[in-house]
């Protein structure tokens, strides 16, 4: 048996195991709700006559809304247990996923897809009860396995979703979704243990959350409005300054916070240490690449020829399944080398291995290169996942798991909040006029979104991930030879054998 985290006992294989699968269960319900709104984003614009910009607020207002729920969640979750807070989140998500389905017109749709951006609080959760209930040596493992049910997720959610939207409407994957979604709440409730750790003492940093997400969601939506209302624009603009004048403050009560010994949003204390801004920063920038890439590569595919491939709906869905799978072969794999060869190693080619895919995808010649591409991208992003949140699991100390994961969560959510509306932005910005069928002899023509778009959406993408690359080479290794507590009892071993 396995020493627990706390050293003082034998942990329970059989139930973390089942929390395991658990997790991983719900990992794919989420990810199936959310990943099949990719291939139907282009429909819902369609539906609600909204632009490509104005559309990409669908993913990204979700985000908006999981940055600021995220850390405080994680922080009641430190106060009032783990468990308790994954049942009430599970139960809201669970709500609105139900109430989405039915929304009436865009704004309402918005609305209740930030709320249910509660779903993004499960996962980090779900990591601190995992880093309480297991060994060491099996964190690495677990948080390989739950990056190969993000991969998991989209190769269910993608084909499925596609053919549910395809046949009957997109309004349809969301109800097909509820029943799953609230099976999985109760058995949470049911069967996960309370967690170790509670703190009753500390505070909410609710001032901290809401300048952030003042602060991301007035950015984010001056992307998605950019195009539509003129990029000079008195509103746009006025956005834009709003965002970046509350920065300081934010910074400023941030730190005072911190100094102050409170645990906030942006948590000073903890981003002093290398491996928590190292992982921080690595993961924003992956959610930001990954979110730009994938909005583009589905009008890609639905976009009529000649910038387009002239995909339907269910077309889409399917081809962006070698993406899922290049996740879930490569997840594993670094699962079970990673404790041997180390978390950098793995962190440094999943990221150029990525940066590479969506490279190659600028250039991308054909349809079959293209999901080629996208093979080579998901293997990167899982190696690159699965890695490197082991710099943070096995860096903070669990009383500040809850802190430290929810504080992770928010900057992959910054990220991939960013990365939408970016994306959108391009696909509305850089637009041609283009010949779509004929009324007789009369040509209809629509603008859309240009070749340049797409070059400059997937060359982005690969910039992102060539800085998380540079940033990544700066952690201290935790697993493998050259880690420093390996280092530490090789040491020990020696002056013992000496004396």
């Amino acid at each position: 048996m396995y020493e627990n985290v706390n050293g003082d006992g034998e942990f329970d294989k059989h139930y973390t195991n089942r929390v395991m699968a658990l997790l991983a269960f719900i990992v794919i319900i989420v990810m199936y709700v959310e990943g099949m709104l990719t291939p139907s984003l282009r429909s819902i614009a369609t539906g609600f006559g909204v632009s490509a910009s104005q559309v990409s607020l669908v993913l990204s207002s979700y985000l908006v809304g999981g940055v600021a729920l995220t850390p405080v969640i994680g922080k009641l979750g430190d106060i009032y247990g783990k468990k308790k807070m994954l049942s009430i989140s599970m139960i809201v998500y669970a709500i609105f996923v139900s109430i989405t389905g039915f929304s009436p017109n865009f704004t309402f749709m918005v609305v209740s897809r930030t709320i249910q951006g509660i779903g993004l609080t499960i996962l980090p959760l779900g990591m601190s009860l995992i880093r309480e209930e297991f060994p060491k040596e099996m964190v690495p493992k677990a948080q390989a396995l739950i990056s190969a049910m993000f991969g998991a997720g989209f190769a269910v959610s993608l084909p499925l979703g596609s053919l549910v939207s395809n046949d009957f409407g997109w309004r349809w994957t969301y109800h097909s979704a509820v029943p799953f979604v609230i099976a999985a709440t109760i058995i949470a409730i049911i069967m996960i243990k309370e967690s170790r750790y509670k703190r009753p003492d500390v505070r909410i940093d609710y001032v901290g959350a809401s300048l952030l997400a003042i602060v991301l969601g007035m950015f984010v939506f001056g992307l998605s409005q950019g195009p539509v209302w003129g990029w000079g624009s008195i509103s746009v603009v006025t956005m834009f300054v709003i965002s970046a004048l509350l920065v300081v403050p934010l910074v400023l009560y941030e730190f005072r916070y911190t100094k102050a010994g409170g645990e906030a949003i942006m948590n000073f204390r903890l981003l002093s240490q290398r491996n928590v801004m190292v992982t921080n920063l690595a993961i924003a920038i992956s959610g930001m690449g990954m979110f730009l890439a994938m909005q583009a590569l589905t009008y890609r595919f639905e976009l009529p020829a000649p910038d387009g491939l002239g995909k339907s709906i269910l077309a889409t869905g399917l081809s962006l399944v070698p993406f899922a799978i290049g996740m879930i072969i490569f997840a594993p794999i670094t699962g079970q080398l990673i404790s041997r060869v180390g978390v950098k190693p793995f962190a440094v080619l999943g990221s150029v291995i990525a940066a590479a895919g969506f490279l190659m995808q600028a250039f991308a010649p054909s349809y079959t290169m293209v999901m080629v591409y996208e093979f080579v991208t998901g293997s990167g992003l899982s190696m690159l996942n699965a890695s490197v949140i082991n710099y943070l699991i096995l860096t903070v100390h669990p009383k500040d798991m809850g802190l430290a994961t929810g504080m992770n969560g928010t900057f992959r959510n910054v990220g991939s909040a960013i990365g939408a509306p970016t994306a959108g932005s391009l696909l509305s910005t850089f637009t041609a006029t283009y010949t779509v069928g004929y009324i007789g002899t009369h040509p209809i023509r629509e603008v859309l979104p240009s070749h340049m778009a797409f070059y400059y959406a997937f060359i982005i993408a690969a910039v992102t991930f060539v800085a998380g690359l540079v940033i990544i080479y700066f952690g201290e290794e935790v697993l493998g030879r050259k880690s420093k507590m390996e280092t530490e009892k090789r040491v020990y071993e020696v002056e013992y054998q000496t004396k």
